[in-house]
Formats: C-alpha cells, sequence, structure tokens
C-alpha cells in the first residue's frame, strides 16, 4: 500500500522538478545580472528552499494524517500544491520572461498563499503551522533580494 506520506513526497518532488525548465541563456542572463552587495549566501539558497520543502511536506503529511480524505482537507492539500507551484515558477517564469519584477511579483505571492495556509493549518495542527513558519521566515528575503536585484538592473525589470 502507498503511503500518504509516499504521495505526498512525490508530488512536492514532480513539481520541483519544473524549477529545470530553464535554458542556459536563462542562466546567463541571471548569473551576469549585479546583486546587492550584502548577498553573500546565494550559494546557500538551494540547501535553504530543500529545506523548506522539506518542512512543507511534513506539514501537509500531518495534516492529511489529521483528516484523511475529507474535502476539507483536499482543499488544504490544494493550497499546498498552490503556494508550491508559486514558489517553483519563480525560477523558470523570472528567467524565461528575463524580468526581475515577475520574480518579485511571484515572492509576493508565494509570501500571502503561506500566510493564508498557515492561517488555516494551524486550526487543524500548531506543529504543522510551526512547518511552515521557515517559509514565512525565507519567503520575504528571497523577495526582498530579487527586488533589490530590480533596482540594481533596471533594465530587467
Amino acid at each position: 500500500m502507498i503511503k500518504s506520506w509516499m504521495v505526498i513526497g512525490g508530488v512536492a518532488f514532480l513539481v520541483a522538478l519544473a524549477a529545470n525548465f530553464i535554458t542556459p541563456s536563462d542562466r546567463q542572463w541571471f548569473k551576469r545580472l549585479q546583486r546587492p552587495r550584502w548577498l553573500t549566501f546565494e550559494g546557500a539558497i538551494p540547501i535553504i528552499w530543500t529545506v523548506i520543502f522539506i518542512c512543507g511536506a511534513w506539514s501537509a503529511y500531518i495534516v492529511w494524517e489529521n483528516d484523511p480524505g475529507t474535502t476539507t482537507t483536499w482543499l488544504m492539500m490544494g493550497l499546498y500544491l498552490l503556494l508550491e507551484i508559486v514558489t517553483i515558477a519563480y525560477t523558470p517564469v523570472m528567467f524565461r520572461l528575463r524580468s526581475l519584477k515577475v520574480g518579485t511579483i511571484l515572492g509576493g505571492t508565494g509570501f500571502i498563499i503561506s500566510v493564508l495556509l498557515i492561517l488555516a493549518v494551524l486550526t487543524i495542527s500548531g506543529w504543522a503551522a510551526l512547518l511552515l513558519v521557515p517559509y514565512l521566515l525565507w519567503s520575504p528575503i528571497g523577495t526582498y533580494t530579487t527586488w533589490q536585484m530590480a533596482s540594481l538592473n533596471p533594465q530587467d525589470i
């Protein structure tokens, strides 16, 4: 029998694969952009997001196991999925459109969805809500960084 954590983890992994839909020219565009001087942690960003996605999947698992298969739980899973899709869309959409403004909007949208998700999850499980806090803390940092890069690269807004 397939366990719920396997399905949740599998879906999260499949959605995350969409971040790889970028071309070498997309990467070149991003590499040539000026960055804020304080951005010294860029190499850690993939690790940070990996931890955040693991926490998000674990949170979804807790919510699912609390009341599996109900309409409310399925709606919650849809909200988790929407948050991951918006988050993963940041890189390929921003790169393809070569627009830091779009990246900033996607980052802000993810933050708003995460706030709504935390508020909804809090009524179900404090632990599940707590596991979403890393997203809530990190998302504004990434969004602010993209916004700062837009001011340093006005041709790429």
